[in-house]
Parts: C-alpha cells; sequence; structure tokens
C-alpha cells in the first residue's frame, strides 16, 4: 500500500467525490444499461463529474495508480469500481499510525 500515493489521491475534492459515489453505485447510476457489479462506466462518470473526458480519466488514473479504485474493460467500455480492501485497509492503518 503506497499511502502517500493515498494522500495524494484523496488531496482532491473531485477524487473524493469520484470515490464517494463509487461506494453507493445504485444510487448515483442507476440508470447503467449494464451491471453494477462490473463497476460503473467511466462515461456515465464523466457526465457526473462535469469536466473533459480526459481530466476525469486523469483522476482515475490517479486513483488507481494509489490503488483505490480498480478498473475492467468489457467490450468497447471501460469500469471502475472501488478497491475496498485497499481504502480499509488505508483507514485502519491511519487509525493505528496517528
Amino acid at each position: 500500500m503506497e499511502i502517500d500515493a493515498i494522500h495524494k489521491a484523496l488531496a482532491n475534492p473531485v477524487r473524493r467525490q469520484v470515490l464517494q459515489w463509487l461506494k453507493e453505485p445504485e444510487r448515483y447510476f442507476a440508470e447503467q444499461d449494464h451491471p453494477l457489479e462490473f463497476g460503473v462506466c467511466a462515461g456515465l462518470l464523466d457526465k457526473r463529474v462535469g469536466l473533459s473526458q480526459s481530466t476525469v480519466s486523469a483522476h482515475l488514473a490517479i486513483l488507481q495508480k494509489a490503488g483505490l479504485v480498480t478498473s475492467r474493460k468489457v467490450g468497447q467500455w471501460n469500469f471502475f469500481k472501488r478497491n475496498e480492501e485497499t481504502i480499509q485497509a488505508f483507514l485502519a492503518h491511519m487509525n493505528n499510525g496517528l
């Protein structure tokens, strides 16, 4: 677990918001045609964030590099999910480390 990469990823409010939405995808992305078990389609994240596709992709790449999200490609679509294992390990580290 890269603690500094996680801190960097969480320093941006857009990335924190994406993680919050991904925590309850059925609430925020109910209109998705594919099963939410795949994750949330990058296109829906682009729409909800309201920034350019390239900017959202950069945010998702930082979250993925930090291990906070995972991605899965299905056909032409990329889907993103929270990596709960890493998130819980980070929270435990912060709880015990400070």
